[in-house]
């Protein structure tokens, strides 16, 4: 397929090219440039007054909770998602898998429509609950990065005494290894050291929350007298999530031990939890992506995510921010932090992209692309998204 005369974000610094052409081939982007020769059998799409940005990535999601949308508003933080005795985890026991898998559907098509081209879910259950997003997923042809987990938690009093894995959650482990793309662990506070060691000898990509709360913090602390992030890190994650209230050591350690940071800036301030720092992460070299976390109580929509997390942070600390790094949280980083050729339009990437209307009314005039699709494009402006070189939504 060749694009012609279109406007790009192009390459890791989202570099605005007014008019180009990009020929894509083989599910990847193989040349861009403003001049390129076409073949009468090629298809050839005229693109003037459209604008191509990398597909979203959502490096951090719960869809599983999609039927519990806004329930327990008023409830701490524990009540409402504590992987034991939560609502959360109540609710998922209490749902029949036909009732799930329809409201995981439904999640799944509103990413589409709304860019996101690549999620990655830390997915509760264990074997059966990576199976049934498996199946949910047949269908839909938006990309997933499925993170398992054992419903295996212990006790503050195992957790001291170190405790190892039980021999028999070993062949459970590997059984749920074979069918998802790694392991997302709920928290060092509900695994002693010995088994987060034994995690992360695992060969796929391993994640975990981490430094949430105040309140996780100072329960580690209490518990093992030791910080939760460097508890987290003796999973030698690939990446961390939250990291809200993460000291500035265990940020340094962070950016030295992991490829980056996942946050969640709406989650944590819909559980009345404040929002991640960016500058200090940055400052302390961490490589930020975003994730919109539970859909129970936040919804799938990154173009809401950037919005949110630009302005409350500006309004927070008084200092202006590029609107293209929050962008590149969204894109660029997000392939970073998974390590894969996605959020990127350059040579030899993965086709992943959104087609966006220059002319749509909220976005009309652009002067700065980067500050329009960060605080004031939505779900309206999209034309078309594109996942492996292929439109799977909308038209051009």
């Amino acid at each position: 397929m060749l694009i012609r005369n279109i406007s790009v974000l192009q390459g890791s610094e989202l570099d605005f090219v007014l008019r180009t052409n990009v020929k894509i081939q083989n599910n990847v982007f193989q040349k861009i440039q403003s001049k390129i020769q076409t073949n009468s059998n090629e298809e050839s799409v005229d693109c003037e007054g459209l604008l191509l940005i990398p597909g979203f990535i959502n490096a951090h999601t719960h869809i599983g909770d999609s039927i519990g949308k806004d329930v327990t508003l008023n409830s701490s933080v524990d009540e409402k998602i504590h992987p034991v005795f939560g609502a959360k985890s109540k609710i998922l026991k209490n749902t029949s898998q036909e009732n799930l898998s329809n409201f995981m559907k439904n999640t799944c098509h509103s990413m589409l429509r709304k860019g996101i081209t690549t999620f990655v879910d830390f997915r509760e259950g264990g074997l059966d609950g990576v199976i049934l997003l498996k199946k949910v997923l047949s269908n839909i042809p938006i990309r997933s990065i499925i993170l398992g987990r054992l419903e295996f938690y212990q006790k503050s009093t195992e957790i001291k005494k170190n405790l190892p894995l039980p021999k028999e959650k070993t062949e459970d482990l590997n059984q749920l290894l074979k069918e998802c793309d790694g392991i997302g662990v709920s928290g060092a506070n509900e695994n002693s050291t010995s088994i987060l060691e034994y995690y992360s000898k695992t060969p796929k990509l391993r994640a975990i929350h981490s430094s949430e709360t105040i309140q996780s913090i100072s329960a580690s602390k209490k518990v093992t007298g030791k910080s939760e992030t460097i508890r987290a890190l003796s999973l030698k994650p690939h990446f961390l999530v939250h990291m809200t209230f993460a000291s500035k050591s265990d940020l340094t350690i962070s950016a030295k031990k992991t490829r980056g940071i996942v946050i969640c800036p709406r989650a944590n301030s819909s559980l009345a939890e404040g929002i991640p720092d960016i500058e200090l992460m940055q400052k302390a070299g961490c490589t930020l992506a975003l994730g919109t976390d539970n859909v129970m109580i936040n919804s799938p929509d990154m173009f809401r995510e950037m919005d949110f997390l630009w302005k409350a942070t500006m309004g927070i600390h008084k200092k202006r921010i590029d609107p293209k790094e929050i962008l590149k949280m969204s894109t660029v980083n997000g392939g970073k932090v998974l390590n894969k050729d996605i959020g990127v339009i350059e040579n030899g990437k993965i086709a992943d992209c959104i087609f966006l209307d220059k002319h749509a009314l909220d976005l009309e005039p652009m002067h700065n692309p980067h500050a329009s699709i960060v605080h004031r494009a939505s779900e309206s402006a999209i034309k078309a998204v594109m996942i492996g070189g292929k439109i799977v939504y909308g038209k051009i």
